[in-house]
């Protein structure tokens, strides 16, 4: 029968403790920039203008349809080809999955808006209030609040995506926990304790979420 020992882990709580800064330090950063991309998204699937309407769709089905993993690694072994630029692993990293992050951000985000009562617009408008004005001051403080539960969702989706991007050797928790494992020679221990960890951060994001969706619903 096996003996679990998980004193071993504290001899590697430097490694790990550091590989968790870089996974929450990635996540802020694919999360504002997937839903910086994800704005400008949207309101490209909502454009009046024919090609700006087919590029966002293009762009978010591209993404939306491909596995993360292959898109993190076609940005670090096939991108730097064709663009004739150095990628590193945290830069393809940021890259693959922000524009992940972002196609499913401008869906959300596009539900949101088209959810505002046309009438608003039309408010707007009445008070000669420009299309981007009433989109910024009107439609979208409307629409934020009920998309937050959603964007909360995807944005905990995007804390558990960037264990793959130990497969780019960039030291996220999860490779830290595969060099200690390595190392010990103990990986039930060690994965056991990578795992809790992403529990303990991600169960009380999952908790507010659920309430948030309460309130938003009650408030319907």
């Amino acid at each position: 029968m096996y003996e679990w020992d998980f004193s071993i882990i504290w001899s590697y709580r430097w490694l790990l403790l550091q590989g968790m800064g870089i996974t929450v330090s990635l996540t802020a950063a694919i999360v504002v920039g997937g839903l910086l991309i994800g704005l400008i998204n949207a309101l490209g699937l909502l454009s009046r203008f024919a090609p700006v309407r087919g590029a966002a769709l293009i762009f978010t089905e591209v993404f939306r349809c491909t596995p993360v993993l292959v898109q993190l690694i076609w940005c670090y072994y096939a991108l730097p080809i064709l663009a004739g630029v150095e990628m590193t692993p945290i830069t393809a990293s940021l890259l693959a999955l922000s524009c992940y992050g972002g196609s499913f951000y401008a869906e959300i985000i596009r539900g949101g808006i088209v959810s505002i009562e046309a009438g608003q617009s039309e408010a707007g408008l009445a008070l000669g209030m420009t299309p981007a004005l009433t989109m910024r001051r009107i439609i979208l403080p409307q629409a934020l609040k009920r998309m937050v539960p959603a964007l909360m969702n995807q944005s905990i989706m995007q804390f558990k995506n960037t264990s793959l991007v130990s497969v780019l050797a960039v030291p996220d928790l999860v490779y830290q926990g595969q060099m200690a494992a390595h190392d010990s020679f103990r990986p039930l221990e060690t994965y056991t304790a990578v795992a809790v960890a992403y529990f303990i951060i991600l169960f009380p994001l999952t908790l507010y979420v659920r309430y948030r969706e309460k309130k938003s619903g009650a408030a319907r």
